[in-house]
């Protein structure tokens, strides 16, 4: 398994290589193609700044729900509860 790893590395650094080197040829190749003026309009349509901060925004309010479900506070004493336990490490009362 180890040395198959090694020879997916030891291709995709050549490959990369080859492709580094031809970097204009793919160049070309894709502007005959249309793909960059494809991807142009897509950008000027589509990712304006205001998509792009909105998004941007979006995914930095974006809470896991495994971390909201881990804060609690305790009911007597109003103390952050970061563990499952059943009582408050602060006052000792039980926890629901």
């Amino acid at each position: 398994m180890n040395l198959t790893i090694r020879k997916a590395v030891v291709l995709g650094l050549i490959g990369s290589i080859l492709l580094l080197g031809n970097i204009l040829f793919v160049a070309n190749w894709l502007a005959d193609k249309g793909v960059v003026d494809w991807a142009r309009n897509i950008r000027s349509e589509y990712l304006t700044g205001t998509a792009v901060t909105i998004i941007f925004v979006l995914l930095i309010l974006l809470v896991s729900p495994k971390a909201g479900a881990l804060v609690r506070r305790c009911p007597v004493c109003d103390h952050v509860l970061l563990s499952r336990g059943r009582y408050c490490g602060e006052c000792g009362s039980k926890v629901a």
